[in-house]
């Protein structure tokens, strides 16, 4: 099993950034792609940025041009830069590992970081 731990998440008004941390640990190895998912109140959860081990980043329509997402195969992390934040982008962000079709490879989820926007 592999557990993820994120951080850096906070209050921020419009149009500001946020850096989220992601650590992961335990059987990382199997790890092939990793992904930052949101939650928002009443909302089901989606999938916002993910990086294969080569580095390749993908974004959802939502924050693509506006988030980065980068990942430190050697450390086990995976960070998550937004910018121009917007009201809507507020939720419980999460990491995880992504399969192929987007769907979080692991049913245990870490605590989550939380992302208020303010207008």
């Amino acid at each position: 099993q592999v557990q993820f731990v994120e951080s850096g998440g906070g209050l921020v008004q419009a149009g500001g950034s946020l850096r989220l941390s992601c650590l992961a640990s335990g059987s990382t190895f199997v790890i092939n792609r990793i992904g930052w998912f949101r939650q928002a109140p009443g909302k089901q959860r989606e999938l916002v940025a993910q990086i294969d081990n080569l580095g390749f980043g993908k974004y959802g329509d939502s924050v693509k041009g506006r988030f980065i997402i980068s990942g430190d195969n050697a450390q086990n992390t995976a960070t998550l830069q937004m910018n121009s934040l917007k009201p809507d982008d507020t939720a419980v962000y999460y990491c995880n590992a992504v399969l192929l079709n987007g769907n979080p490879a692991f049913d245990s989820w870490g605590q989550g970081t939380q992302v208020t926007v303010s207008s």
